[in-house]
């Protein structure tokens, strides 16, 4: 589960596009950030994504991504001309194949091989056509598997794209955009894939051209309400929508950090952007494990990645593309490691849940004062040496913040179902 959210002028200050997203995937599944260079390749070759294999392209761009750690897709990235994407589970009543092109490596593919919102769009359709989408997407909730949604931005424009297997529907964004693990495109649309309305009437989901609705037709009306998907939607657009006109990166931000006014263990659906994995089965695969916001220019563009879960106890930090690739520290994999960013976040934020509030405070004037200097690097005049020493910096004192949580920790302030499933998420992933 996603959250995905861009703004396009005149709905921001500064007359950029602003593009975010929370990648909600298992609590035990790692994400690594990798920044990759541009590629040439001189002979035909073949690329293995996750499950299926496709020709290589000639040349690839440089790209930096966020991915589970087991996958070759990724969940967020962008790429060195300024095209940023985000991906969403969605659950509709056409079945999904076991095996394909998952909704993430049809991301990195995009990013790899396209320079526009437009591009990207027509190669991604194209290849749910020529290839298909499908194959497993849990980690180890194994079965799970489901069709994508997309924001894709530029500096000049961006567009959403829904789809159903190889069917589609897209609409151009005008001013706010917000999407989530439901289908929200209806009867209003800027473009509609070959072959769409006509399966759709086959199937008696509509009567005519004139009452054809996307999301009712093809989408799964119990997965839209047990996903959570409609209500986190409505909340990063409201959010959002309080500063339409005069949208920057702080907004874009809190928009990703939002709880929705519920502590971290609160209902049975996942009502909050900033997600945190819960005992109940609608939350298991629920927790935001990777933010990225990117602020989309002609003249450059500026990327800020938490590679951590938990973007309300994580710190954005920068990266520009074009210059020297980030190292973002030791890879995680499958289970706690002593040395990588995600793993000691992780640490500390489940210690934090055990009582959020007094112990996110122990610490939240260090996280506040580290973003500040993070964000203060991102100006053109800082060096690339700045800007990895502030994931160099964050990564030691999540160490620091997390030892002495567990100094001062005392009573556990969690139900006893959510600190028995927090036991056994721990226990899994110590191995």
């Amino acid at each position: 589960m996603c959250d995905t959210i861009v703004a396009v002028p005149p709905a921001t200050a500064d007359g950029a596009v602003w593009f975010g997203k929370n990648s909600d995937r298992e609590p035990g599944e790692a994400q690594l950030v990798e920044h990759l260079p541009a590629q040439r390749f001189s002979a035909p070759a073949k690329l293995q994504c996750t499950y299926v294999e496709i020709p290589q392209a000639a040349q690839t761009h440089e790209v930096l991504l966020s991915r589970p750690f087991w996958m070759w897709g990724a969940e967020i990235g962008v790429n060195q001309r300024g095209l940023a994407i985000g991906n969403e589970a969605v659950f509709t009543k056409v079945p999904v194949p076991k095996t394909g092109l998952t909704g993430m490596d049809l991301l990195r593919l995009a990013l790899e091989r396209t320079a526009t919102a437009r591009e990207a769009l027509e190669f991604i359709t194209r290849l749910l056509t020529e290839v298909g989408q499908g194959g497993l997407c849990g980690y180890r909730h194994k079965g799970f598997r489901y069709h994508n949604s997309f924001i894709l931005a530029d500096p000049q424009e961006a567009w959403v794209l829904e789809t159903a297997d190889r069917f589609w529907v897209a609409e151009k964004v005008r001013g706010i955009r917000t999407i989530s693990n439901v289908l929200t495109i209806g009867q209003e649309f800027d473009l509609l894939g070959d072959g769409t309305f006509e399966f759709a009437k086959q199937q008696g989901w509509c009567k005519s051209a004139a009452d054809f609705d996307f999301a009712r037709a093809f989408g799964d009306s119990f997965y839209r309400t047990t996903s959570g998907g409609e209500l986190r939607r409505a909340c990063t657009y409201q959010r959002l929508a309080q500063n339409n006109g005069k949208l920057k990166r702080s907004d874009f931000f809190a928009a990703l950090r939002d709880h929705a006014g519920l502590k971290p263990t609160e209902g049975w659906r996942m009502k909050m952007p900033c997600a945190h994995a819960s005992w109940q089965r609608t939350r298991q695969s629920g927790q935001t494990t990777a933010s990225l916001v990117s602020r989309l220019h002609a003249r450059e563009s500026v990327h800020y990645l938490t590679g951590t879960a938990a973007p309300c106890l994580s710190v954005f930090k920068p990266v520009l593309l074009g210059g020297e690739l980030l190292q973002s520290g030791p890879t995680p994999g499958a289970g706690f490691d002593t040395e990588s960013l995600f793993w000691r976040h992780e640490r500390l934020h489940r210690l934090v849940l055990g009582d959020y509030a007094a112990r996110r405070a122990s610490f939240e004037i260090a996280r506040a004062k580290c973003e500040s200097k993070a964000l203060t690097t991102a100006l053109e005049s800082a060096s690339p040496q700045s800007r990895q020493e502030i994931w160099d910096e964050h990564r030691e004192l999540v160490r620091g913040w997390a030892e002495h949580i567990s100094q001062i920790a005392l009573r556990d302030r969690r139900s006893s179902l959510a600190q028995r499933y927090w036991t056994q998420q721990n226990a899994a992933d110590h191995g």
